[in-house]
């Protein structure tokens, strides 16, 4: 991790953020305030703030290259903001500002929560495998329990358009892929299609079976103190959150968890290979449970969601490439897009 540094950091300007911040909320950050880039982040910048005193967290999309329709900050705030009141455990909110002209993009800042973001298999195996499983049981129930929430009785009703929206995310990732495509990548164009070819015939309906999902749901996304209970402290990175099919969460953190096996996937994350980290099976079996939904046929939702970690993993190395990324690990997450690809295909093939 950085040293805190007093004259700002890439995408921070110190004497520019004081000056708004301490007029959000008068008194705060008044001292002479000290940052840092927090490590491991591969997408949105993430800053730790301090004047010494008190912490912050302030969020702002990455430098450089940025899709349109990602690095939602106002969808980050907006779903923490909204979720605050639940049992579903998220960092207060403190200021969200549009005007790009402060920092250069939109931004927002929010409590600095203790707990450790889980992302490798060192990392996970210090705590023993015991520790490790129960982690991962939390994990699940938390996912669990954000697709309970109503999204109308935390003013989220209005958070998404549920009806098509399998159909929409693959035509979605696919406008993603193309702003971020740099080579020949025949997989994508296969896996788009076979997705576009065996969208369930449920993505057709009035939506009713949507929750609130995160988007991005992962151990490392996930802030934990493994010696208490709970664990989890805070679900974090809500900027892909919306309504909609819950079993993309789930087949996600699934995906996730491949990483580790795949060249150049450790690079993202690996900590699943850590001693008492729980398969696939268990994993299913506990949402399953703590949900009370029927989990059915997950082909076409395993291949989705190796086509969009593909194409996250895919603009990542884009940006690498064109020197625009801010911290270390980068160099080697490009080779993760073709196997991630080739996954994708492969489940499907063998869901239908």
């Amino acid at each position: 991790m950085s040293e805190l540094a007093s004259q700002g950091v890439p995408g921070l300007d110190l004497d520019v953020f004081a000056r708004w911040f301490d007029a959000q909320r008068p008194g705060e950050g008044a001292g002479d305030l000290r940052a840092r880039v927090i490590a491991g982040g591969k997408s949105n910048l993430t800053y730790e703030v301090t004047d010494g005193t008190s912490w912050w967290i302030v969020r702002r999309p990455p430098l450089g290259h940025v899709q349109a329709t990602a690095h939602d900050m106002n969808r980050e705030y907006t779903a923490m903001t909204a979720l605050a009141d639940t049992d579903v455990p998220v960092p207060l909110t403190f200021a969200h500002c549009s005007d790009t002209a402060v920092l250069g993009a939109e931004f927002y800042v929010m409590q600095h929560v203790r707990g450790t973001p889980y992302r490798t298999k060192e990392q996970l195996g210090a705590i023993g495998p015991e520790r490790a499983d129960a982690v991962a049981a939390e994990m699940i129930d938390v996912l669990a329990r954000l697709h309970a929430v109503d999204p109308a009785a935390v003013g989220l009703a209005d958070f998404g358009r549920p009806a098509g929206f399998l159909a929409r995310q693959v035509k979605r990732w696919g406008r993603q892929l193309d702003g971020s495509r740099s080579r020949d990548l025949p997989d994508a164009d296969l896996l788009l299609a076979r997705l576009g070819e065996s969208v369930p015939a449920s993505d057709g309906g009035d939506g009713s079976g949507a929750t609130i999902v995160h988007g991005d749901y992962r151990l490392d996304n996930l802030l934990v103190v493994a010696e208490e209970s709970p664990a989890v402290k805070a679900v974090v990175d809500w900027e892909m959150a919306t309504l909609g099919d819950p079993l993309t969460d789930v087949a996600l953190l699934l995906v996730y968890d491949r990483l580790a096996t795949i060249s150049g996937g450790d690079a993202v994350a690996d900590a699943s290979a850590a001693p008492g980290y729980p398969s696939r099976d268990v994993q299913l079996e506990r949402y399953a449970a703590a949900s009370g939904r029927d989990l059915g046929e997950m082909g076409f939702h395993i291949g989705l969601a190796h086509l969009k970690l593909a194409v996250i993993c895919e603009g990542i190395h884009f940006r690498f490439t064109q020197g625009q990324t801010v911290g270390d690990g980068f160099d080697s997450i490009g080779q993760a897009v073709e196997p991630m690809l080739a996954a994708g295909l492969a489940a499907m093939h063998e869901s239908g």
